[in-house]
């Protein structure tokens, strides 16, 4: 049977039908689909031409900016792994990841170069300015030295063509890995579940080393639809508006968080800024709640609005449509297209009854291939072919399911995620903590803030201001704590078996 498309011989086939039209392009440039195919072709000449074979990880840390778009596809193309890396990580953070991935290459933005200085048996690629620093080579230089011919030979639909870090409990940052079959399946299912087609054109403004935004350039990239990367380092809500009123953009998927910061501008940005092409508009990565739904259709009013559920592991796994949001609100929808139906397990992995709380599991021929060289956390994930990423959920009578608790406490603020146990094992080290856990409070704005509860060990003190200011080199931005409460060692929630209990200190201090 014929193997699917990589996203490498997809951009190839768009490139010998549509040769002038835009392809890809960011806030100050854009590219054909033939330019961004040789220029995909050139990089991916130039990365083997270093050395690398396939299967060879390649780390990619920068901002939003079009270079993206043509190394996910030149990875494709040499058969290569492109291993995003979060912009927001600090420099120990990031010397994990590509020691765990043992990483051939790293692609980096010049603004971001610091942070991979003291690498070594690396080679080190820099986006930016020619002459590159020393020490690094020139992303352009390197493009322009290479063949624009296609790489060979053909790459398996089966090999690994990202590799994406996802923390969990374990507090250490895991590797999904991601192959061509599956992302490719996943690109036929987002077109037909959206009803996407060539004339739709995307903004992607998530992080391109976030998977939602790389799922959603998969898509559009497979329909030979143009995608617009929001090339800021940060989120800017007025000009976000403002690109959406322009009238090219048919399609984006943003969190909560983007959404209310666009609704907190002056009426006088907000009104009249128009949308009419606008007719797709996903929430994603955190809960909405009823009054922002309604204040973002009153913004948008020809849009579909869409509420979705799913996982770097698991690809989407509901969707909650238009016609769906307020009938069913407080649910993440049901099945997307090519979802088996849900399960919904106890722990010894019986289902239980509609109504009743489960752990989640998933069925699709988009999942994730497994863990990046931990197979005993891979196993722990599957049941047979379902798939759990922890998350405990209820459903109805009609199938619509609703989230309980989120990847075992896992902290959502402005759409990124968070998980405790990699906090806590930071502040863990801090030689007058005793025991510390780590929570998630309600935000207005962030829709969760990062708070330490924090017991100190006998005879030692540590004020709030200076564990925050200890955390700061430490830990990325997103997830420092922004407060800290302290508690006596008998006062710290623990279940029969010694764990602490973050739900019962998340109801404990909601209200500080």
């Amino acid at each position: 049977m014929t193997a699917p498309l990589t996203a490498g011989e997809t951009l190839a086939t768009q490139a010998r039908l549509f040769p002038d039209r835009i392809g890809a392009r960011d806030l100050e440039r854009a590219i054909t689909f033939l330019e961004w195919n040789d220029r995909a072709c050139r990089l991916a000449n130039a990365l083997l031409e270093l050395g690398l074979a396939a299967g060879d990880r390649v780390a990619v840390l920068a901002h939003n900016r079009l270079e993206w778009a043509e190394i996910y596809v030149a990875a494709a193309k040499a058969g290569l792994v492109a291993v995003p890396i979060n912009f927001r990580l600090v420099a120990a953070e990031i010397a994990y990841i590509l020691r765990d991935c043992a990483a051939a290459a790293i692609i980096v933005e010049d603004r971001l170069a610091d942070r991979v200085a003291s690498l070594a048996d690396t080679h080190r690629i820099l986006l930016g300015p020619d002459p590159a620093d020393a020490g690094f080579h020139s992303y352009e230089a390197l493009l322009a030295a290479a063949s624009p011919g296609e790489p060979g030979p053909p790459v398996a639909a089966d090999a690994p063509w990202c590799l994406i870090y996802t923390s969990g409990t374990t507090g250490r940052p895991k590797g999904a890995i991601r192959c061509h079959r599956d992302m490719a399946m996943l690109a036929l299912v987002t077109a037909v579940e959206f009803g996407l087609s060539r004339a739709d054109h995307a903004l992607l403004v998530m992080p391109m080393c976030h998977a939602n935004s790389l799922y959603f350039f998969n898509a559009f990239l497979a329909l030979g639809a143009p995608v617009t990367i929001f090339s800021r380092a940060g989120f800017d809500p007025a000009l976000c508006l403002a690109i959406l009123g322009a009238g090219a953009i048919t399609f984006t998927s943003l969190v909560p968080t983007h959404y209310a910061m666009m609704l907190d501008l002056p009426d006088r940005v907000r009104v009249g800024a128009g949308a009419a092409r606008v007719r797709g508009l996903v929430i994603s990565s955190a809960p909405a709640h009823a009054p922002l739904k309604r204040a973002i259709m009153a913004m948008f009013p020809a849009c579909g609005l869409y509420e979705m559920y799913g996982s770097t592991e698991a690809g989407w796994v509901t969707i909650l449509r238009p016609d769906e949001q307020f009938d069913r609100l407080g649910t993440v929808g049901r099945e997307i297209a090519g979802s088996a139906p849900v399960r919904i397990l106890d722990e010894a992995g019986v289902e239980v009854p509609d109504g009743s709380p489960g752990e989640l599991h998933s069925r699709a021929p988009y999942a994730f291939a497994g863990y990046w060289n931990l197979p005993d956390k891979t196993a722990e994930a599957f049941r047979g072919d379902w798939l759990s990423v922890g998350d405990i959920a209820l459903r109805d009578a009609d199938g619509f399911v609703r989230l309980i608790d989120r990847k075992k406490n896992t902290i959502i603020s402005g759409g990124e995620n968070i998980y405790p146990a990699e906090v806590e094992a930071v502040l863990a080290t801090h030689p007058a903590i005793a025991d510390v856990a780590v929570i998630g409070l309600p935000d207005p704005r962030w829709g969760e803030r990062v708070t330490a509860v924090v017991v100190a060990r006998a005879g030692a003190s540590v004020s709030e201001a200076a564990l925050l200011d200890w955390a700061r080199p430490l830990l990325a931005g997103h997830k420092r704590p922004r407060g800290v409460q302290f508690l006596a060692a008998d006062e710290m929630p623990r279940n029969a078996s010694g764990k602490i209990l973050h739900r019962a200190l998340r109801e404990r201090f909601a209200s500080s």
